[in-house]
């Protein structure tokens, strides 16, 4: 094949076999990445048939990290973190403190130098970002207490392995490695920290008092001209442009330049529109970055090491999570939730490669040691649902205990005294989120009693220091309903999006009043339709009410009364054909009926 093709070949090899490999896992039920990962591996020279070109595909990777950074903070959420900081700090701090620990002894029994053993231990304590929100996203769970918890996890284990990769270099040659720049092995190890901070440094700040103002001015000064294709230009120029000049101007990774530019970019009004822009360049170049990995597997690892393989394997996906859902308890917060992010921490992600790929420049770490990390992360993002689908079991059995999960969660069943006067015909709440609240606040204009049960024990704390009666536990848990009255309620409103901790609340309701009124929130016709079997008053799923909204207000904007507007959206619910509606609005009028669109960012044609 001509060189001058090289290029070409490489990226319609790697992403026609990704798509492929994509597709087909996606289809057994395990995460794309995996199969982008093996579409590598299929292009490797260590298989038969075609071999891409390593050289390009690495330029092709490097893209793709700075991208992928670009895209971290692009999505970085100060207030993310700082919501759940007394949690997702101290815990994911912990997590990967003792599973760079144990990678550290277990590379040391094999008789790794100390360094090397250290890298990898840092290699393997970091989770997949894609992998942990896209498993919450699939189980309509990301705005639960679990679902934000992994967020704010996963934001902390991020800015770890940006410093990691900044620190990396200037340690380099202490850990027994060699140094990236020749001058940096001459000099003492505090002048090297020292540099590389006072470099780190001056990049944040003239990315804080300059950036931060010119480069949303910029991009907003290039909506106006409403072309999306300079749009889209800028922001990649962005992304790139910082990434590079951050290495040639501050010496700085790319990494670290590309995540300050994302950060930058997302403090402007045109951050969503920003986004929007670079995602499908940004999917499109992380698909290689992971085909590129792939092709540096080597398989023979899996018969040189399989002992080894196992035991990186069982570090990740048993001692990780065991070691975050602890953590979680430990912070007063439920089991549920410690179990469902546990569950989401058991891989290894996307940041161990690139750690993985800058150790070996540096001589920490070797070819072999590479192929160990990519083919535990290989087994153990295969194998992450397959935790997901034991947390309901492992709920049920704690749930037969009481008394033990009591302990587990440090705290002791609270005496109804505790939430006020024993309550009588009153609503109890379950879940106090976006949706309970609400749903409280309408209850209270009403004049009407309820008691709120709430996982989140800061939020408990709060109520009842306004006055209100509130019950901290997981009211999928026997007793925790009690303690609500639940024998005296008029009605339970199920705002938890979790269809596990529904059902259970639903049946021990039930249980305790046999003619409790019961509204369920959820998010599939099938969990509907398992809770409209059991009698309850109201099933809501999202969609199914948004599409509803949507339609009422569709029909009255199209000249149809309001009247007309109610008859049909009945119709619709009464036959539960809202996701396919099909309307006759026959001689309606196209003319704009609603209120003179409000002021907002340019229009990008």
């Amino acid at each position: 094949m001509p060189h001058d093709t090289a290029l070409i070949v490489t990226i319609a090899a790697g992403l026609a076999l990704a798509f492929l490999f994509g597709w087909l896992a996606t289809r057994l039920g395990i995460p794309a990445l995996v199969g982008y990962l093996f579409a590598g591996i299929v292009l490797s020279p260590n298989t038969p048939g075609y071999a891409a070109d390593l050289g390009i595909a690495g330029q092709l990777a490097e893209i793709g990290v700075i991208l992928l950074m670009f895209g971290v903070g692009l999505h970085f959420s100060l207030n993310d973190l700082m919501n759940v900081r007394r949690v997702a700090l101290p815990g994911a701090l912990a997590g990967m403190t003792v599973l760079t620990l144990a990678g550290t002894a277990l590379s040391a029994a094999w008789g790794w130098p100390i360094g090397s053993a250290i890298t990898f231990g840092l290699c393997i304590c970091i989770s997949s970002t894609v992998v942990v929100i896209r498993a919450f996203e699939q189980r309509n769970a990301l705005d639960t207490g679990a679902g934000k918890l992994a967020v704010g996890w996963m934001i902390v284990e991020d800015l770890v392995m940006v410093v990691a990769l900044v620190m990396l270099p200037a340690l380099a040659t202490v850990m027994g490695g060699t140094a990236l720049n020749a001058g940096d092995a001459a000099q003492p190890l505090w002048i090297v920290l020292a540099i590389t901070l006072a470099k780190v440094i001056a990049f944040s700040a003239l990315m804080y008092f300059v950036g931060r103002r010119t480069i949303p001015w910029l991009l907003w000064q290039v909506a106006r001209t409403g072309s999306r294709e300079l749009f889209t230009l800028s922001v990649l120029s962005a992304a790139l442009g910082i990434a590079v000049g951050a290495a040639a101007l501050f010496g700085v990774s790319f990494a670290l330049g590309a995540f300050f530019a994302g950060v930058i970019i997302s403090e402007s009004d045109l951050s969503h529109q920003a986004a929007a822009d670079a995602l499908p360049m940004r999917d499109a170049f992380a698909v290689l970055f992971f085909v590129s990995v792939g092709m540096l597997f080597d398989a023979g690892i899996l018969l040189r090491a399989p002992l080894e393989l196992i035991a990186v394997v069982a570090l990740v996906m048993l001692l990780k999570p065991t070691v975050a859902a602890l953590m979680l308890l430990r912070a007063r917060r439920s089991a549920h939730n410690a179990l469902q992010v546990g569950a989401s921490l058991g891989e290894i992600g996307e940041f161990s490669f690139i750690l993985a790929g800058l150790a070996i420049s540096l001589g920490l770490l070797d070819a072999d040691a590479r192929s160990l990390i990519l083919a535990a992360a290989i087994v153990s993002i295969s194998l992450n649902p397959l935790l997901f689908s034991l947390v309901p079991r492992v709920q049920r059995w704690l749930h037969s205990r009481s008394q033990f999960i009591a302990r587990l969660e440090h705290t002791a069943e609270l005496p109804v005294a505790e939430i006020g006067a024993i309550m009588h015909d009153h609503a109890i709440i379950v879940g106090y989120g976006r949706v309970g609240g609400t749903i409280g606040r309408a209850l209270a204009q009403c004049g009407v009693p309820f008691a709120v049960v709430e996982q989140d024990r800061q939020l408990v704390d709060r109520l009842r220091a306004g006055g209100m009666a509130a019950v901290y536990g997981d009211a999928a848990r026997p007793g925790v309903l009690a303690l609500a009255s639940a024998r005296h309620a008029r009605l339970l409103v199920v705002a938890t999006p979790d269809p596990f901790q529904a059902r259970r609340v639903v049946e021990i309701a039930r249980e305790a009043k046999p003619d409790i009124d019961i509204v369920v929130r959820t998010h599939s016709s099938s969990e509907q339709q398992y809770f409209e079997t059991l009698g309850v008053g109201r099933v809501v799923m999202g969609e199914h009410e948004l599409a509803l909204g949507m339609a009422h207000y569709a029909v009255m904007s199209l000249g149809h009364g309001d009247d007309r507007a109610d008859e049909v959206v009945e119709q619709l619910r009464s036959s539960g054909q809202s996701s396919r509606v099909v309307m006759d609005i026959s001689g309606a009028t196209a003319e704009w009926r609603g209120p003179p669109p409000a002021s907002r960012p340019p229009v990008l044609d």
